[in-house]
């Protein structure tokens, strides 16, 4: 992970260089991942290595600390994405910019009717998406508790799967330490997979759609030849 980012994506790199101070860092670091508009932070890796370092030693927390207290950091991270996307949502719908585009606030207003309250659930575990997903919550002026309750359950799910996940292989094997870059890549690979998955159904969805526009063209083509 250090050779394929910088330092700070690093969780390793990031013990040696705040010590003891390493997990209100890495709070910090979820905070800002789960919705203050910079989704290129390491939200996972940092809550397997939390898991993994508490399970070997390496940090002096109970796990029932910092749980509840990384909870608490995700959760808050999106109500601060939530009021962004509010004050600031319309002015970038309305600008139509090149990198957020009108497009995806609509997309993302349909997949949340589509999906419902499982769309949040769901996108707290692909990254760049727990980001983008909040603003987009905001900017559409979803329902406060209806956004607040369901975020609270994704940063509950979230964070007990990630973090218990290093926490358990930690303590299984404990030589696992010497070798985090693997298993943090292999974290940040299998957290993709539902956005991986949810690509493949819209593409095989979009597939098995009668093509009545195109066949509707073909005989406007048809008749104008005739």
């Amino acid at each position: 992970m250090h050779a394929l980012g910088p330092d700070f994506m690093d969780p390793n790199y990031l013990l040696k260089e705040f010590g003891g101070a390493f997990f209100w860092v890495s709070m910090l670091i979820v905070f800002i991942e789960c919705g203050v508009l910079f989704p290129i932070l390491p939200g996972d890796s940092l809550l397997f290595a939390m898991g993994l370092f508490i399970a070997t030693d390496k940090i002096d927390y109970s796990i029932w600390v910092a749980l509840p207290l990384l909870m608490l950091a995700a959760f808050a991270g999106n109500v601060a994405g939530y009021e962004i996307g509010r004050l600031a949502g319309k002015p970038l719908y309305e600008r139509d910019g090149k990198i957020l585009k009108r497009e995806y606030f609509d997309q993302t207003s349909a997949f949340f009717d589509k999906y419902g309250n499982k769309a949040l659930v769901i996108g707290r575990f692909v990254p760049i998406v727990r980001t983008f997903i909040t603003l987009v919550a905001g900017a559409t002026r979803m329902d406060r508790k209806r956004f607040f309750t369901w975020s609270a359950v994704g940063a509950v799910l979230w964070v007990t799967v990630v973090v218990m996940a290093g926490h358990i292989l930690g303590k299984a094997f404990p030589g696992l330490g010497k070798n985090i870059d693997i298993a943090i890549l292999l974290v940040v690979l299998v957290s993709v997979l539902p956005m991986v998955w949810e690509y493949y159904k819209h593409r095989k969805d979009k597939a098995a759609e009668p093509p009545v526009e195109r066949e509707g063209s073909t005989r406007a083509e048809r008749r104008r030849g005739a």
